[in-house]
């Protein structure tokens, strides 16, 4: 009986490991897989009547990226804007005309698997970090005078951190809800299933390096984010972020060096801060630009 007993637990454990294994590999697979939403209806620069010039580019790996160029001949400055997870440019419809009226050239493009993009590697701003930089690049060939500016928001303004701290073109950095580590917003992710988090959390790192080929280790923004400095940064983060928490933000602050701001949007859920008040929001950014120009 004791032997029907011992058998029947270790099966159950077996069970038990197998289920978590495969909700690792699932896991993995919603963070870094391919995934496209149907139908795919998005919105473009029509919508808000703004002039425009469809563009491409490719990042270095050869995945083919696309973006919308908001061009301001007599601007001294270019933005580059970057969206979140499973997003595409036609989020920041809002803050990339906002900024273009306000005088600057402005960089609209979709990350690889994303809108108008090609698929290509994907994860949670790792391989990314490559279509930044080909954003960059773009930019700086086509206004080689202009100053670069990087606006991102959650996993875009995670992937700005990371390019940032090596690329010494950029000046100034506006980062709305970034995660200050991967680990710690997969952790969040699985505590909000109820799930086991522990061993839960290593299964998904490990299948996340053994079918994408990168680990949690590798995204770690708030490792490098003193590297910013001297250059101003502005973080931004709703109180109330469900997906990013913003102790988050309260971590990288610390981390960061001078000059530095952060904005906490009281009551305000993930990037929510701008639907709070979109004119606010705007003028926000714009005058921490125009206050980061004359520092």
């Amino acid at each position: 009986m004791a032997r029907r007993h011992q058998a029947g637990a270790a099966g159950l454990a077996a069970a038990a490991g197998a289920g978590l294994a495969a909700g690792a590999f699932i896991g993995a697979s919603k963070i870094s897989g391919p995934q496209r939403p149907w139908p795919d209806y998005r919105f473009s620069p029509f919508e808000v009547g703004m002039p425009f010039e469809d563009i491409a580019f490719h990042a270095a790996d050869g995945t083919r990226l696309a973006g919308w160029w908001f061009d301001r001949p007599g601007s001294d400055r270019v933005v580059i804007v970057s969206h979140g997870h499973r997003g595409n440019k036609s989020d920041l419809l809002g803050i990339g005309p906002g900024l273009w009226r306000d005088g600057h050239s402005v960089l609209l493009f979709d990350f690889r698997g994303n809108g108008d993009s090609e698929d290509g590697p994907q994860s949670l701003a790792h391989y990314e970090q490559a279509d930044l930089r080909a954003a960059i690049a773009y930019a700086v060939a086509r206004r080689p005078e202009a100053g670069l500016v990087l606006v991102g928001f959650s996993m875009g303004a995670a992937v700005s951190i990371l390019v940032g701290a090596q690329e010494p073109r950029v000046g100034a950095f506006v980062l709305d809800s970034p995660f200050a580590d991967m680990r710690g917003v997969v952790a969040n992710a699985i505590g909000t299933l109820r799930l086991p988090p522990v061993p839960l959390l290593w299964l998904v790192d490990r299948a996340t390096r053994l079918r994408y080929g990168y680990g949690f280790h590798e995204v770690a923004p708030i490792e490098v984010i003193g590297a910013l400095a001297p250059r101003p940064v502005l973080l931004l983060h709703g109180d109330q972020d469900r997906v990013i928490p913003v102790e988050h933000a309260h971590r990288l602050y610390a981390a960061a060096g001078d000059p530095k701001r952060l904005h906490i949007f009281a009551g305000a859920d993930h990037c929510g801060g701008y639907f709070q008040g979109r004119a606010a929001y705007i003028d926000l950014v714009a005058g921490f630009l125009r206050e980061g120009s004359r520092g």
